[in-house]
């Protein structure tokens, strides 16, 4: 299609295509280099720590399970299931609206909000008494933990453009399997630490996790603002010139206002985008897996014979492991600026691992198996959310959409929490027959994905949606985000 047709827009999102656009650039690639390494040394980092402290919050009652939690809190039958899942419950329902507070009041305090929030819960715990409470405490940590991950997304999609994205969000998305590895090391050594507290309300083993973790994740939280930018143009890291250069780099590329509010126009183009409900669809299955994995991992480790001590530092090199394949898959996807067949071809680890588990018997190749478990899971959340945000145009739409994505993909974690019952211990079939045919459906959902992007594409490219331009004024045109005949979805 013609530029002159749309003037000022660019055409599909991406660095090499801006220049189609009316508007000169004025600085070199070098420029441009180096204010994305400032600002990955800014950002990242605290973004990653905060969501490590997120996810470990969410995932140490896994631990506290197997250090005497279930049974001072006398958690039989079902009671733990019912427990994790009000967590996952509460967390799906407040992601698209805390998305939506986030994109009017600011990233730098509410999303540091959410973390000092959901510290102090975490911290709370530890003087639970029963069930019920235990059930209370998860619901208040569904309320905080609900908008962090959607919201780092989001934040991070302010600062970068489609091809640098997946890279970074894989980053801090791997901050859930190193809290996995932090976790089982923290957990044996926190649930060590001697009885203290009062009479009436003593903190030991297992209490100790929950308030230590939490308190060092309040302390986190109320750092983070003085590290935090709350956009390009407001980091104290760069010069005036290259605010302006980050700035003007990524508003070249969405051709969207960044302060625009979100509004019922956006939110309609962000549900109804298909590539959402892949992503979506890919990311529940994804998350059945990463969060079973998360939660239930010590437990079948234990159930393997292994001591509680062996079982959670066993956990570490999985995690480890998964967290280096996650952020390697990450850069090597941004690099060949393709998403789908990366999250496809890693499923092949997780059938395998999901098989073995399911049939083998033997203790060390059924330990070997949650390696490709997890390996091959693993990318998938960050490759998804990445994707949904790539094929969402202007900063209000993917600020809905990651909410959206989410909240779907959260559904994913209730039926984690329901995989793995006691009455299956200690070859949990069902668990793992649950997880080997979400596998096979991530690998269905990548290749639709692939195959749908690149016929739109092709669409677009011959002309067979310049209707869509009819009657319509520039502003009007320039609205119409990934709908417009200039877009190009990434695959």
């Amino acid at each position: 299609m013609d530029a002159e047709k749309t003037p000022g827009y660019v055409a599909n999102h991406v660095e090499e295509q801006s220049t189609s656009s009316n508007e000169e650039i004025t600085w070199t690639e070098a420029e441009e280099t180096a204010i994305r390494h400032k600002l990955d040394w800014q950002i990242v980092p605290i973004v990653t720590l905060m969501y490590l402290l997120c996810f470990l919050d969410r995932a140490n009652i896994g631990n506290a399970r197997i250090q005497g939690m279930a049974k001072d809190l006398h958690l039989v039958g079902y009671r733990f299931n019912i427990a994790s899942s009000v967590f996952y419950v509460v967390y799906l329902l407040v992601e698209v609206p805390s998305n939506i507070i986030l994109k009017r009041v600011g990233p730098r305090f509410y999303l540091p909000a959410l973390v000092v929030g959901f510290g102090f819960v975490s911290m709370c715990t530890a003087w639970v008494k029963d069930f019920e409470q235990l059930c209370v405490a998860r619901a208040f940590l569904g309320v905080f933990e609900g908008g962090a991950m959607p919201g780092f997304a989001w934040y991070l999609s302010s600062f970068y453009k489609r091809k640098e994205l997946y890279f970074r969000i894989g980053i801090y998305v791997s901050a859930a399997s190193m809290a996995g590895a932090f976790g089982g090391l923290l957990a044996t050594g926190l649930s060590r630490i001697p009885r203290w507290g009062t009479d009436s309300s003593p903190v030991h083993t297992w209490r100790n996790i929950f308030f230590f973790e939490g308190l060092i994740t309040i302390f986190v939280g109320f750092v983070a603002p003085f590290i935090m930018p709350s956009s390009p143009s407001t980091s104290a890291r760069l010069t005036e010139r290259e605010k302006w250069i980050a700035a003007e780099r990524l508003r070249l590329e969405h051709r969207a206002d960044p302060n625009e509010n979100v509004n019922i126009q956006h939110i309609k183009k962000a549900v109804f985008n298909i590539n959402n409900y892949v992503c979506a669809g890919g990311f529940f299955c994804i998350n059945i897996t990463v969060q079973g994995l998360s939660i239930f991992m010590p437990t079948v480790l234990n159930d393997l014979g292994w001591t509680a001590t062996k079982a959670q530092l066993y956990t570490v090199p999985v995690y480890v492991s998964a967290s280096v394949v996650a952020i390697l898959v990450g850069f090597l996807s941004d690099k060949t600026r393709m998403r789908g067949i990366w999250l496809a071809g890693f499923t092949f680890l997780g059938i395998a691992g999901f098989s073995i588990l399911r049939w083998n018997t033997d203790e060390n190749i059924r330990y070997m198996a949650v390696y490709f478990c997890a390996v091959g899971a693993f990318p998938g959340g960050p490759g998804f959310l990445s994707w949904g945000l790539n094929n969402s145009a202007g900063p209000a739409v993917r600020a809905v959409s990651s909410g959206w994505i989410v909240t779907l993909g959260t559904i994913g974690g209730i039926v984690a929490t329901w995989s793995y019952l006691v009455k299956d211990a200690p070859k949990y079939p069902i668990g793992h027959s649950i997880n080997l045919s979400a596998q096979v459906v991530v690998l269905a959902l990548a290749s639709f994905g692939i195959v749908y992007c690149k016929w739109e594409n092709r669409v677009r490219a011959r002309g067979g949606r310049d209707h869509r331009l009819q009657g319509l004024s520039e502003q009007e045109k320039l609205d119409l985000g990934h709908h417009h005949p200039d877009f190009r979805y990434m695959a």
